[in-house]
């Protein structure tokens, strides 16, 4: 978790000289760890040389403790290589070469995770969370001790608080499922499981619990933050992940379809069903109405860049002033700058709730031949789901990957450069990669690409050149001699999607600028709205607290102009044309193409993981072989056909059931009579 932790300028007064020395060399840590990321990182010395009662004697120890238990959520952006969470490289979106020791999600679609494992391989894991639940159960339960409290600090540690427990309690249930509630209760060892409750709640009930205390640090929080608490989260904020957390509840898997999945898991103790067996209609109400409430409170928007004279100029006539329309907007910069650190993350609208981003990995794309890595995959399936410029999948004939005898000629190679809202299409690239969205060039690092790395000064072709990923390429293809083996692009592509044309690896003077990363996003909340009003069969009124306290009552339909309105704004920002009445002429329809939109607008931000499981769809999409271009050929002789990736882990991919959860681990099981494992771990 990411909360903006703040420095002091006060010292500690104490009687004992060397407990005043101790605690200033604490605070100097704290101010350095500040920018080290270490946050606050002080909970051994709070444990084991200032006991509670010191901590609750002044309010300057409380905060810090409390920070300090902030400090110990997984950053959100390090979704890739830090064990955090399994990420895209645990879905059909990524795939890289690298070593799975380092990186969680191709560790376990190769069957390296289990219930022995799962916390040497995860610093996030079940016990970890608890022990933050615990910790902010402490906080609430003696905070009334600290003499110096005026109400505001109370109304001030009430809520990010209450944010921390609510946020440990999701972590657990997203990865995990059913968890055990421990409500208020503060129990006398924070490392021993068996001291707690040893049954594990429904997930309906978990859900429920886990807005329930969302909405309540909403009631403390603030609506919006100084750009200086950048990080640290707001109403909109909880409302959001309530929206998220009520949408998956609401969906296939979790709302009486997942029989497949869970038709047979029953707690021991009573045979009650862990996941719900009934549909419930109002569930999807529920959700579109978190989701409006965030609408409704003003203050967010998608993010837009104006046009220029340079911008490009989507081929739609839905030419009306954004959000109406493409008109007024740059649809490249709107999405890129959003990612790549050209736009102020702490400035964007879009954000509901982000961080400064310091974990993307951007070196793991980078050409080797700019000192990169050189292998952060995007498979061809999700190359695929790009449209083309116009919103269609009309490919013309000379953008296919191949004529009809099957050969290649130079009518399949743009002949000319091609400039749009400063992105360079070079002569020379294949047409299957022109005219594309802009969320593909936005995102896609592709054979042809033009990489700048403006940054960088020096003069021996380290910056500004096309890059070739085909068997010709000594350096950046898949070859022999480019150095580290596993450095190579295995699907043909990596991912651009955090990366500025200013950045460089490469010395001399090359810079990476400062990024951010959205933990949820205004776009988020436009298309799960339109997905929960599409899967409603009936009208259903949901009353909902509002940031000012009153209570307002939504009342929740398939209304087309409504998902429209909100759905379109998504497309018209990237400059495709929106969707009309005969695209939700049926809901299964129409839900084909939220999934579709949201595997492209959330390209590697740790969303597919769990869309592929809320869906019921996950079987069927991770089945599906990783495809990618033949690395093994060069353009002119075969690269551009799609073939079945050629690595090891690809042949030993796993997909199975039991892993719409992860596993708890063995230990914990043993050590608390009665907890049951996740279904088809440990038989």
């Amino acid at each position: 978790m990411y909360l903006y932790k703040p420095t002091s300028n006060s010292k500690f007064q104490k009687h004992n000289y060397m407990r005043k020395l101790i605690l200033n060399s604490i605070l100097l840590l704290i101010i350095i760890s500040i920018s080290s990321c270490n946050y606050l990182d002080v909970d051994k010395w709070f444990d084991d040389t200032m006991k509670y009662d010191t901590i609750f004697s002044r309010k300057e120890y409380l905060e810090r403790y409390m920070w300090n238990i902030a400090a110990q959520f997984p950053a959100e952006d390090a979704l890739l290589a830090s064990p955090y969470t399994p990420g895209p490289l645990a879905t059909d979106e990524a795939f890289a070469p690298f070593a799975s020791g380092t990186y969680l999600g191709t560790a376990m679609v190769i069957g390296e995770i289990n219930e022995e494992n799962i916390s040497s391989k995860s610093i996030y894991s079940w016990n970890s969370m608890y022990k933050i639940i615990r910790k902010t159960n402490v906080i609430l339960s003696r905070m009334d001790e600290v003499k110096d409290l005026t109400n505001l600090d109370k109304s001030d540690i009430w809520a990010y608080t209450y944010f921390m427990r609510a946020y440990a309690y999701y972590h657990l249930i997203m990865d995990f499922g059913p968890v055990i509630l421990v409500g208020d209760e503060v129990y006398p060892s924070n490392e021993q499981p068996e001291a707690y409750a040893n049954i594990r709640s429904t997930y309906d009930e978990c859900i429920d619990y886990a807005c329930e205390q969302f909405e309540t640090a909403a009631s403390y929080l603030p609506e919006t933050q100084p750009t200086s608490s950048f990080g640290r989260p707001t109403k909109g904020a909880a409302y959001g992940l309530i929206a998220r957390l009520r949408l998956i509840q609401a969906s296939p898997l979790f709302n009486g379809k997942g029989q497949t999945y869970f038709g047979k898991w029953k707690r021991t103790k009573d045979g009650v069903f862990y996941i719900s067996q009934q549909y419930d209609d109002r569930k999807w109400a529920v959700a579109a109405a978190a989701c409006e409430r965030v609408m409704d409170m003003g203050l967010y928007e998608l993010h837009t860049v104006p046009a220029d004279k340079d911008s490009y100029i989507p081929p739609t006539n839905e030419n009306q002033t954004f959000p109406n329309g493409v008109g007024g907007i740059d649809p490249f910069k709107s999405y890129s700058y959003m990612f790549n650190g050209e736009t102020d993350g702490r400035k964007n609208k879009e954000y509901i709730w982000g961080r400064t981003a310091r974990n993307i990995m951007l070196r793991e794309s980078f050409p080797q031949s700019m000192d990169g890595y050189n292998g952060m995959g995007v498979t061809q399936k999700i190359i695929n789901m790009y449209y083309m410029n116009d919103g269609t999948d009309n490919w013309p004939e000379d953008a296919k990957p191949y004529n009809e005898d099957g050969k290649y000629n130079e009518t399949n190679f743009s002949t000319e450069d091609e400039t749009f809202s400063e992105y360079t299409l070079k002569s020379g690239v294949f047409n299957m990669y022109r005219n594309r969205e802009m969320r593909f060039y936005a995102s896609i690092g592709f054979s042809g690409r033009f990489w700048r790395a403006r940054s960088y000064s020096g003069t021996d072709g380290k910056k500004e050149k096309m890059i070739k990923y085909d068997a010709s390429s000594i350096t950046d293809g898949k070859h022999s001699s480019s150095g580290n083996k596993n450095d190579y692009p295995a699907t043909g592509y990596v991912i651009t999607k955090y990366i500025h044309d200013d950045d460089s690896y490469s010395s001399p003077s090359g810079v990476i600028s400062e990024k951010f990363f959205p933990i949820i996003r205004y776009a988020e909340i436009l298309l799960a709205y339109s997905e929960a009003l599409n899967n409603l069969q009936g009208s259903h009124s949901i009353e909902l607290t509002m940031p000012n306290g009153e209570t307002k009552t939504y009342t929740e339909n398939r209304d087309l102009n409504k998902i429209k309105r909100a759905f379109n704004q998504i497309r018209y920002r990237v400059g495709l044309p929106g969707v009309k009445n005969s695209d939700l002429s049926s809901v299964d329809n129409f839900n084909k193409i939220i999934q579709r939109e949201r595997a492209i607008e959330f390209l590697y931000e740790n969303q597919r993981y769990y869309d592929v499981r809320r869906w019921g769809i996950y079987e069927e999409s991770e089945k599906e072989v990783i495809q990618g271009m033949d690395l093994s050929k060069d353009e002119m002789n075969g690269y551009f056909y799609s073939v079945a990736v050629d690595h090891t882990w690809v042949r030993h991919r796993i997909v199975d059931r039991k892993m719409i959860f992860l596993p708890i681990h063995k230990a914990e099981i043993r050590k608390v009579q009665g907890l049951d494992q996740n279904p088809g771990w440990g038989d």
